[in-house]
């Protein structure tokens, strides 16, 4: 209580300073603007070379010592910190009364000369210092850290300036993603932007966001997958796309999922899902290697290996490695049932063989593939927008990318033929009718494209947030997105 009662008054006291320097015409909130000339650590770095020389600074004050008529402020800005040493006699008494007043979290500008202190710490001496915004609030170091990891989620804004190390993950997500783009822009990928909202939620087997259009009197849907607008649009001509971009699934929150998340989907005419595995592992090893300068990274206490080639299994293989089951010799959708339920599979209605091979894989098999694997050749029932194997038509040609135990990537040679596709479609209309909320919808136009012409075309999606999660050692998707979605208090 006492320690509530000791913060109500630091608050009051910082708005009764701001009043005082507003009564004396220097109220912080009406300056616009700040001439930055430099930034601390490339003052740090380059010292022999900027010894002496003028520079300005802008930041947050961290830490302030005041020692009488001499005082040292530590400035953060968008590099780290850096000493600023301010003298009574360089800034004129005046200005050091008000300079005295300022507080840990406040905004200011300095003006000064580089040089090092007695203790070898390169500083600036101050010629000016200017207060440029007002920190009403308390930073949280002072009252014993920012340590609640929910609180840190909803104020990211505060999270940012006292955990460096959280700031650092955002950098690392950005190289990364900036490795991602170069990677597809130097292959002559061109990016493009595909609607938000549509009248149908399809390209993915998940539960949608519903929106009403007012003025159309429409329900329309947050996408949950960017895929067929992509496709759309490598029949128009554009034979190699991507998008980056948010989807939004209504389902479960757990520490690898979020209701919007980020991925990247890329198509490519002329070329099949093997191709893709190949992009697949070489951009994956890029990004890592910008943003970490290693392929080799320690995940949670595991060391895991992103260089290339990552192995390859397909999905029948690795449940007969795991369970000692042969489902190729399995003929029939009643003997993979009989299978399913010795095993303790949960047997749903309108399930068939190849639904029982794939619940086998996420329950038995998943969690063994630590090391990068690419799962291939999925049963048709679950890849409505595969292409078949021509020597297996049970089988498409399909991949999933697996790391620590996660999904980050599926991809495959995209279906082509308009009437295969039609049939699939109406199968998923079958299985939501029977009650799949996630099955997919008929997609009319989609049908119509593919009837005016897709050629042979290789597409991918990579869950960009859990690849962040590997890259950056993060234990939850929370931590590598900027603003979590949060229930409200």
């Amino acid at each position: 209580m006492s320690e509530e009662l000791n913060l109500s008054e630091v608050l009051r006291v910082r708005r009764e300073k701001l009043k005082k320097l507003q009564e004396m015409g220097r109220d912080p909130f009406k300056i616009e603007k700040y001439d930055q000339t430099h930034f601390s650590q490339d003052i740090k770095e380059n010292f022999d070379a900027m010894e002496g020389q003028e520079v300005s600074i802008a930041g947050r004050i961290m830490a302030k010592r005041t020692m009488g008529k001499a005082a040292f402020l530590d400035i953060q800005d968008k590099q780290g910190r850096i000493q600023s040493y301010v003298r009574q006699d360089a800034i004129g008494e005046e200005e050091y009364d008000i300079l005295v007043t300022y507080d840990i979290g406040d905004i200011v500008g300095v003006k000064g000369t580089v040089f090092k202190t007695k203790q070898g710490e390169t500083s600036i001496k101050a010629a000016n210092v200017v207060l440029l915004s007002k920190s009403l609030q308390v930073l949280p170091e002072k009252w014993h850290g920012l340590k609640d990891q929910e609180l840190r989620y909803r104020q990211r804004y505060v999270d940012l300036i006292v955990n460096p190390e959280v700031k650092k993950a955002f950098l690392i997500r950005t190289k990364a993603i900036k490795a991602l783009r170069k990677y597809l822009d130097d292959r002559d990928f061109l990016e493009v932007e595909t609607p938000i909202l549509s009248t149908l939620a399809g390209g993915a087997a998940a539960k949608p966001f519903i929106t009403h259009h007012n003025t159309l009197d429409i329900d329309m849907y947050l996408r949950i997958a960017t895929e067929l607008h992509l496709k759309r649009l490598v029949v128009g001509g554009f034979d190699r796309v991507y998008e980056i971009g948010r989807l939004f699934r209504n389902e479960g929150m757990s520490p690898k999922h979020n209701p919007e998340f980020t991925t990247i989907e890329w198509y490519e005419a002329y070329a099949d899902y093997e191709v893709m595995m190949k992009e697949c592992e070489e951009v994956v090893a890029e990004m890592a290697m910008a943003a970490l300068g290693t392929t080799k990274i320690a995940y949670q206490g595991k060391e895991i290996d992103l260089t290339p080639p990552w192995r390859r299994i397909s999905m029948t293989d690795i449940v007969k490695e795991v369970k000692d089951i042969d489902f190729t010799q399995v003929k029939t959708d009643e003997e993979a049932i009989a299978i399913a339920k010795q095993h303790g599979i949960e047997v749903e209605k309108g399930m068939k063989k190849g639904h029982i091979i794939n619940a086998f894989f996420e329950e038995f098999c998943e969690k063994t593939l630590i090391q990068p694997t690419f799962i291939t050749h999925h049963p048709v029932e679950v890849s409505p927008l595969a292409k078949r194997n021509q020597d297996n038509p049970e089988i498409t040609n399909r991949f999933e990318a697996f790391v620590n135990t996660w999904e980050i990537a599926n991809a495959f040679s995209e279906l082509n033929d308009p009437i295969d596709q039609r049939e699939r479609f109406e199968e998923q209309m079958k299985q939501k009718e029977a009650g799949d909320d996630e099955a997919h919808p008929m997609d009319d136009d989609f049908i119509n494209a593919l009837e005016v012409g897709l050629p042979p075309t290789g597409g991918i999606g990579i869950g960009i947030d859990r690849l962040m999660m590997l890259l950056t050692d993060s234990a939850s998707i929370r931590d590598v997105l900027l603003f979590p979605t949060m229930k409200p208090l």
